[in-house]
Order: structure tokens, then C-alpha cells, then sequence
């Protein structure tokens, strides 16, 4: 054993002989103690590309300016066409909550609005897109390049359930706060069976820092508590995180009496740092049609740092999120005084017979976390698997690409979704034009650049990146000749093809392809003129999809290098940790678990009620092509912790 000391809970033997993993990634290669760390340096694989060479963004279009025109979805939804659930993007943003978080308190650098922009459909009183560059890592930026910190552990550790230091991982323990976890009960603090609040302990002042925004700014002490501050993002995210925290005590219920409390919290941890990669190597990453090479044990010379380049360009798939999140359910789980509250803000609500169906706008699903208790984890949890999620592609649901977060004005709540979505705001906050300029901000090399830094050729054409057979704009009573890229009508879909490649509707709400009146190719010409003008993120959203994945070649070479790195280069990897084999044979506990496996055993939902693979919508030839491997679990570790 290396018998490592390091900050956090050390990394000192349990039981006598086995290590565990540190809070903050420290020491986990014992060679390089400061890889991966947390308050590190992101790694990179490209030139870094500013201005001055030191710290001023690339020149490049409007970020808006590109939005309206590349990422507007005109409200025409378009689904994965492999049948990827929500669990696809809701998993993607747990992994990320993980292993990177940028420090974002650095200058502000907004990005300039044209209402009198003709694409423009939008009322922005704030005048600005928000946009605030990330900070300069110490050191960088004045004589040399400017640099940026991940503030998190680069390790898939489960870090969003436990977090990075004593102090947090104190509060959230049941028992003291004395800011030593280690004299704790082993469990985590759960009132109800939900995640705490701010104020759970009384003085919600003392409490983790935790970031709050849109709705739940107006109650900060009602914002849950967990390992990571961005918890209380969205109302899928809080329910994953709650399902781990839940499966965290479930575990530790199970261990006998006789161990001490820090050991079967560290046990606990161990199998749910294992579970939480045993998922997103053997589910997640498959489902998303990412294949790597075979594992070959832990590497101590590789760097499993995140890279700018994965955390800032490759791993911004934000087009996948699903405008709404629907969940159906017994109606008898509800009074009528909590289904007219979920009306009321704005959640439709539809009772058939003995069943109810909610609908939930992803506004609405913002900042509040009392949705969760409010529907149930389990109809939650089995809901996000119930629906595909949006393909990847350059489009951005507008609850994203133009009101991010923002509270909907006084009045009118039927307008939280589709084409009315406009008059329930007056500000703009783009996720896409923010996603771009964070390229620039992070100075990511040119799109072709950053082909060429992942081993790809450089595109010549914007025909060749799309796929499509035209970068002209056709010649369209409909559309104003010399000026089409500034027409409304340019964006209009013409045709729209389902799942089996047969022609839909928009009322049908089922595509998985659409043509629009002008190619993609020809809009990237008309705004950016040439190829090696393009932004690494805008080329890459645009990219034919390789066949089998949900990516086209940039994003999957980005994501196999990074889930390679991940894998390869952690000591406590669940394919190498011996703790985990040793807890299967003493204690019967296997962290081979699937997702919808752990979602059983810690809700009320049975496992007969849901798929083998949560990933996959069960009917698509994705689903029907893949297996997920699982284990026959002693009967002692089926136990249930909770039940609704």
C-alpha cells in the first residue's frame, strides 16, 4: 500500500489494510501526487490561441449573431437518432459535476445584443448576453498564456455526492460539525429520505456554499445540499444526486455493526466512486456510441487531468437537453392541493383515469428542488429514461439558448414552452453564444486546429463537415436573394424524418432528422467565409455524425481520449481497486451495478417497471444491440432503502 497522507479524509488503511481514494484527488498517482487534483491546472492537447498570444479572445462573429442562425431550433424538437434517453445528457452533467468546474469569477466581457436584428425574436431589457470570462489561472496571462484552474478533482470519485474538503463533507455526514467528518455516523445527512437544505442544520448562513440562481434566489436556504455547489441546477440533476446519497446509506445499512463508522463510510464511499464508473464506462459511454480501446490495468504515466479542450469544446452538449421533462405516474400519489400547486407553476397536469401525466418546462425545472420531493424520486428518476433526448446536433432548445435560469415574468404562465416562449421574458442568456465564446475565453485552437491536435485532417469545405451537398443558398421565392443569411425564413424545416428514416410531422413530435430551407453549410459560409474561421465548438456541433455514435469525428475523438485518460490513469479505477473485490467477498456488496438496478433498490419503483438499460429507449436497435452486463447480487444487498 502506498500509505498516503493527503488533504481530505487521508488516505489512511481501513481495516487494517486498505487504502482509500482522498477527497480532492490528491496522491492518487503516487509518482506525480499533484495529477488531477483539485485547484490544478486543466491539461491541454492544442495551441492555445488568443490575439496577443497572451490573453485577448480570437476576433470572430457575434456569438448571438451565430446563435440565431446556427443554434436556433425554431422550435422544432429533434430527438437522438439512436434512441438515447434523457439519462444521456442528465448522466453527462452528474459525470461533469464530477470532474471539472471552472473558476468563473473573473472579468466581465458581455456579449454585445442587435435588437434590431431581423432572426431576432426576443425582448432583451438587460440590453447584453451575460458572460463572464473564467478567471486567470496565477501566474498566466500577462507575459505568457493565460491559463485556467479546474477547482475539482479530475477523477470520476463521485465528488458531486461527497465533495472536496473536511468542511463540506462534515456538514453533510450526520452527526457533528466539528470539521472532522472522520468522527461522523457513516451515513449522509438525508431528512425524509431528500437531500438537506442550507438551513437543515438551523443557520443556513454556516452551511456549503452552494450556487443558487433564477426562482431559488428568492429562498437561498431552500437550496439543497451535496458534494457539488451546482446541485441545485435543474430537478434531474438534484434527483441523481439524490439517488446516490440515498444508495450511499442503503450501502452503508448493510455492513455489519462490528466495523467502525468511518469504516463503513469509506467502504460506502468506495463502492459508490465504483458504481458511479462501473456506469459510465459499461452504460453511459455505449449508449452514446463510444467505444474504447480494451483496458490494460492502471498507468501511472498517464494524465488523467481534464483537458481545456474536453472541458471547454467536446463536453458542451448542451443540444441534447430536453425542453421539457415528463414523468407518469399514479395519480394517487397526490392530493389535489399539491397537483393545482404544480400548476401553478407552470407544470401541466393531466389526469386520466387513475394515471397522471406531468409535464414539466425546463424553465421551470431551474433552481427547484422542491419539485423533487414534490413529484417523488421515483417517478423522477423513471421519467428522464421514458423519453429520448434531443439529438446532437447545432441546435439549442430556447429554454437554454435564450432564457437560461431567468424567472418568467408576472402573469402568464401558459408561455413557458414552444413559440410563445418569448412572452414570458425580457432578457436574453444564450447556454449556445456562452459555449462559444468560452472557446474564445479559453483561447481553444481554430476548428481545424483542433482536428489536427486529436489526429484528424483539416476539412477543406463546409460541405465536408456537414455532409450535405450544397455550401449555396438555393434560389427560394421565400428568401431575399443577397441576403439570405439574415432571413427569418432561411431556418424554416421543410422536411422531417422519423427514427426509421420516414417522412413525420412537427405535430407528431418525433423526428430525428430535419432539412431546412437552407443548408447548414451555406450558413456557416455566410457568417464565418472560410473554414479555418470556424469556431472549434460551431464545427464541431456541425459535423456529420460518425455512424453508430452520437458525434461526429472531432467530439468522439475528444471523448475517447478523455474517457481513456479517466480510465487509464486512476490507481482506484474500479477495475483495479482490491477493496472492492474484498468487500464483495466479505460483505456480499457488488458495485457491478446498473443504473437501473441501483434506481430499484432505492425507490419505490420496481425493477420489473423499468428497463435493463435506462440509456436506451427499449424499442430502438441500440437498445436491442447492446446488453448491459450484470451481476446475480447476494439477496442481503437488494434491500430497499426507500420507497417512494
Amino acid at each position: 500500500m502506498w500509505g498516503l497522507e493527503v488533504r481530505g479524509v487521508a488516505a489512511a488503511p481501513i481495516l487494517g489494510s486498505w487504502e482509500t481514494e482522498s477527497l480532492d484527488g490528491a496522491g492518487n498517482n503516487p509518482f506525480a501526487p499533484a495529477r488531477g487534483n483539485a485547484d490544478t491546472l486543466y491539461s491541454r492537447v492544442g495551441p492555445v490561441r488568443y490575439t496577443d498570444g497572451k490573453s485577448q479572445m480570437a476576433a470572430g462573429p457575434n456569438p448571438r449573431y451565430v446563435s440565431n442562425r446556427v443554434f436556433n431550433d425554431t422550435n422544432v424538437n429533434v430527438f437522438s437518432e439512436r434512441g438515447v434517453t434523457q439519462w444521456g445528457n442528465v448522466w453527462g452533467q452528474f459525470i461533469d459535476h464530477t470532474i471539472g468546474l471552472r473558476q468563473d469569477d473573473g472579468t466581465q466581457a458581455d456579449i454585445p445584443f442587435d435588437r434590431t436584428d431581423p432572426m431576432e425574436i426576443f425582448t432583451n431589457d438587460l440590453g447584453v448576453v451575460p458572460f463572464t470570462r473564467t478567471a486567470a489561472a496565477p501566474g498566466t496571462g500577462v507575459s505568457n498564456a493565460r491559463q485556467q484552474v479546474n477547482t475539482v478533482s479530475s477523477y470520476i470519485d463521485a465528488w458531486a455526492v461527497y465533495g472536496g474538503t473536511d468542511a463540506r463533507l462534515d456538514w453533510l455526514r450526520d452527526g457533528s460539525v466539528d470539521g472532522d467528518p472522520a468522527n461522523n455516523n457513516a451515513t449522509l445527512m438525508l431528512p425524509g429520505g431528500y437531500l438537506p437544505r442550507r438551513d437543515s442544520r438551523g443557520n443556513a448562513s454556516a452551511a456549503p456554499r452552494m450556487q443558487v440562481d433564477g426562482r431559488l434566489l428568492a429562498a437561498p436556504a431552500s437550496a439543497v445540499v451535496t458534494g457539488d455547489v451546482r446541485a441545485n441546477e435543474n430537478i434531474a440533476l438534484t434527483a441523481t444526486q439524490t439517488l446516490f446519497a440515498r444508495e450511499h446509506n442503503r450501502i452503508v445499512s448493510l455492513l455489519p455493526a462490528s466495523l467502525s463508522q468511518q469504516d463503513k463510510f469509506q467502504i460506502a464511499r468506495a463502492v459508490v466512486i465504483a458504481e458511479q464508473q462501473y456506469i459510465t464506462y459499461n452504460e453511459f459511454l455505449p449508449a452514446m456510441g463510444v467505444t474504447l480501446p480494451a483496458y490494460q490495468g492502471y498507468d501511472d504515466g498517464a494524465d488523467a487531468s481534464v483537458t481545456n479542450e474536453f472541458a471547454t469544446v467536446g463536453y458542451r452538449a448542451h443540444s441534447q437537453i430536453h425542453g421539457e421533462m415528463e414523468f407518469h405516474t399514479n395519480a394517487g400519489r397526490y392530493s389535489q392541493a399539491t397537483l393545482d400547486a404544480l400548476e401553478a407553476q407552470g407544470v401541466e397536469v393531466t389526469v386520466t383515469g387513475a394515471d397522471v401525466a406531468l409535464a414539466v418546462p425546463l424553465n421551470v425545472a431551474f433552481f427547484n428542488p422542491d419539485l423533487v420531493s414534490r413529484i417523488g424520486l421515483g417517478p423522477m428518476l423513471k421519467g428522464i429514461g421514458g423519453e429520448s433526448e434531443y439529438r446532437n446536433d447545432e441546435t439549442i432548445d430556447n429554454q437554454l439558448r435564450s432564457v437560461l435560469f431567468q424567472v418568467p415574468v408576472a402573469g402568464n404562465p401558459g408561455c413557458l414552452d414552444g413559440p410563445t416562449l418569448p412572452q414570458c421574458f425580457r432578457g436574453v442568456v444564450d447556454l449556445g453564444a456562452v459555449d462559444l465564446l468560452r472557446g474564445r475565453d479559453h483561447g481553444m485552437p481554430s476548428y481545424n486546429q483542433l482536428r489536427n491536435a486529436y489526429g484528424l485532417p483539416s476539412k477543406t469545405s463546409f460541405t465536408s463537415i456537414t455532409g450535405e451537398t450544397t455550401e449555396s443558398f438555393p434560389s427560394d421565392p421565400l428568401l431575399t436573394p443577397g441576403n439570405e443569411i439574415n432571413d427569418p425564413n432561411s431556418i424554416d424545416v421543410v422536411q422531417l424524418f422519423d427514427i426509421n428514416g420516414n417522412p413525420t410531422t412537427v405535430a407528431a413530435d418525433n423526428a430525428t432528422r430535419v432539412v431546412r430551407r437552407t443548408t447548414l453549410a451555406a450558413r456557416l459560409k455566410a457568417i464565418y467565409g472560410s473554414v479555418g474561421s470556424l469556431d472549434a465548438f460551431t464545427g464541431m456541433l456541425a459535423e456529420k455524425h460518425v455512424a453508430g455514435s452520437e458525434f461526429g469525428e472531432l467530439q468522439l475523438a475528444i471523448w475517447k481520449a478523455q474517457f481513456t485518460a479517466l480510465r487509464d490513469g486512476d490507481r482506484f479505477h474500479y477495475q483495479n481497486d482490491p477493496l472492492l473485490t474484498y468487500v464483495r467477498q466479505q460483505y456480499g456488496i457488488d458495485h457491478r451495478r446498473t443504473l437501473s438496478q441501483i434506481i430499484a433498490l432505492n425507490t419505490d419503483i420496481p425493477q420489473s417497471e423499468l428497463p435493463a438499460n435506462v440509456f436506451l429507449l427499449p424499442t430502438t436497435p441500440a437498445a436491442t444491440s447492446q446488453t448491459p452486463t450484470t451481476t446475480k447480487a447476494n439477496p442481503q444487498t437488494l434491500t430497499r432503502a426507500h420507497t417512494s
